[in-house]
């Protein structure tokens, strides 16, 4: 009886060696980069809630989502630009100067909902600003928005004239409203801005924009072969989110009733701290939207829940500095391994 032997395969097959677990781990990673996050977010949240029980309330997480809502909102627009592998530090200064253009403007008889539009354009400008500086001139966001966080930060101070604004009941005021859902106690700035999330999580994955801007900042001068036109598409990134940002003013109107010149001094930071932890890479290209709110929410959660804990506030600025070292190290150890 002849035996009959099956052929040997290509010779990758023969020589292909079995993934390791750390490629396995990566492989994850890549294809979903709010996985870690998430797992980062989850963990936090049970640990903490073992050290107090007040942590998982119902009220405290409540009061967590609502002080996590403004920066949840700038982290929507800061990620809009990171992905093009840009930056924007003067994030905190539209948004004061956003929010001071509505607030005096109501404050003078205007109708809440115009000032609202007109502190829109101003956002929007500042965001085209920021645009043509990049595109036309070439100029780096780094610088840019370095300077720029100067030139809005001094043009609010002098339009405030070193006073705040205290805001009544209205339209500007309407973000701070609260209404239950069952025990929890939320605000419309909280809705608002997880309907940014839920609407630009969409408009990246399913319109041709959003593919667009993926591709330019993964490597902008293969997207441009390829006839897409990127400046045009960093333009519309940096117009976009100066619109994003005039919704977080509204969104910052609400929670303090009112505006504060000096409110945003720590903005830029923290929301590119949420979107560096929440997985995109600063390198341009990769990461998800919901990735910024998860990393918004783990800031938050050790913050308070290191406070409940007794911990002192140095060392909880430094756990936040831990965390983004950590980001940036998993980012780069999944770029090398991809490479």
């Amino acid at each position: 009886m002849t035996q009959v032997l099956e052929a040997p395969g290509p010779a990758e097959e023969i020589f292909r060696q079995k993934p390791t677990v750390s490629r396995r781990v990566h492989s994850v990673l890549h294809r979903f980069p709010a996985l870690s996050p998430l797992v980062v977010l989850v963990v936090a949240f049970i640990a903490f809630s073992l050290v107090s029980s007040n942590f998982a309330k119902p009220s405290a997480i409540s009061l967590l989502l609502q002080e996590v809502a403004v920066i949840g909102a700038l982290a929507v627009g800061q990620t809009l630009i990171v992905l093009t592998a840009g930056i924007d530090l003067s994030v905190g200064a539209v948004m004061v100067l956003s929010a001071f253009v509505m607030g005096k403007l109501q404050l003078n008889g205007t109708p809440g909902f115009v000032a609202f539009l007109i502190g829109m354009v101003i956002a929007v400008a500042t965001g085209l600003l920021n645009g043509f500086f990049v595109t036309r001139l070439k100029l780096p966001p780094f610088i840019v928005t370095l300077g720029t966080l100067s030139i809005f930060t001094a043009i609010s101070l002098i339009y405030a004239q070193g006073s705040t604004l205290s805001l009544t009941n209205g339209f500007l005021t309407a973000t701070g409203k609260t209404f239950k859902i069952g025990s929890f106690t939320l605000t419309w700035g909280v809705i608002f801005m997880l309907l940014l999330y839920i609407g630009f999580s969409y408009a990246l994955r399913q319109t041709a924009w959003g593919r667009h801007l993926y591709a330019t900042g993964d490597d902008p001068e293969a997207s441009r072969l390829a006839g897409i036109r990127t400046n045009r598409v960093l333009l519309s990134a940096y117009i976009v989110a100066g619109a994003v940002f005039g919704i977080a003013a509204w969104i910052y109107i609400g929670r303090i009733n009112g505006v504060d010149p000096n409110g945003g001094l720590n903005a830029n930071l923290e929301s590119i701290t949420a979107v560096v932890i929440g997985g995109t890479s600063l390198f341009g290209g990769r990461g998800v939207i919901v990735g910024s709110l998860f990393g918004a929410l783990i800031v938050q959660v050790f913050e308070n829940g290191l406070s409940i804990a007794g911990v002192n506030q140095n060392y909880q600025v430094f756990a936040v500095g831990v965390l983004v070292i950590a980001a940036v190290a998993v980012d780069q150890w999944i770029r090398s391994v991809k490479s």
